[in-house]
């Protein structure tokens, strides 16, 4: 896409990496938004590392008509599985499928948004991770996952 293309729809779009590189895998949606960040995107698409930033990334999302998250997302598949729902889909979700590992969910501070302004419209990315063990680097199969992370957040921000 050229750099002043805009979406179809127009609306801001936010997408937000968050997790903690420290934490191995915990880490994927970091580097996937560092990837995006290197990429030419439309005008109105951002991309924030939200890392581990919790309650101070309601600014990034009060300011997003539409937010797609990527995260590391325990949801009992085998290493890379990829996950896609809404954030009305995870209210509904059994405890056992946890969308974030970091001290401050994402999904908590979404909810919060719908608090103190409007929710946007959210849909999470979510990769199975391997390894939460201290190190930088990602596992092998959560690498390997990286462009197909990243062909589905285009596609997100590609559809009205």
């Amino acid at each position: 896409m050229v750099q002043n293309e805009r979406t179809p729809s127009g609306e801001k779009i936010v997408i937000l990496g968050v997790g903690n590189v420290l934490l191995s895998d915990e880490g994927v949606g970091v580097h996937v938004a560092n990837e995006l960040a290197r990429m030419r995107l439309p005008e109105n698409v951002s991309v924030v590392e939200g890392g581990t930033d919790g309650f101070r990334l309601l600014n990034v999302i009060l300011e997003a008509d539409r937010l797609v998250v990527v995260d590391a997302v325990k949801g009992g598949g085998e290493p890379g599985s990829l996950y896609r729902f809404q954030i009305d889909d995870v209210r509904s979700c059994p405890t056992g499928f946890k969308t974030s590992v970091h001290q401050i969910g994402i999904l908590e501070v979404i909810d919060l948004s719908g608090l103190i302004g409007e929710t946007p419209r959210t849909v999470v990315i979510g990769v199975e991770p391997k390894s939460l063990d201290m190190g930088m680097e990602l596992s092998p199969e959560i690498k390997e996952k990286i462009p197909r992370i990243i062909e589905l957040v285009l596609r997100e921000i590609e559809t009205p």
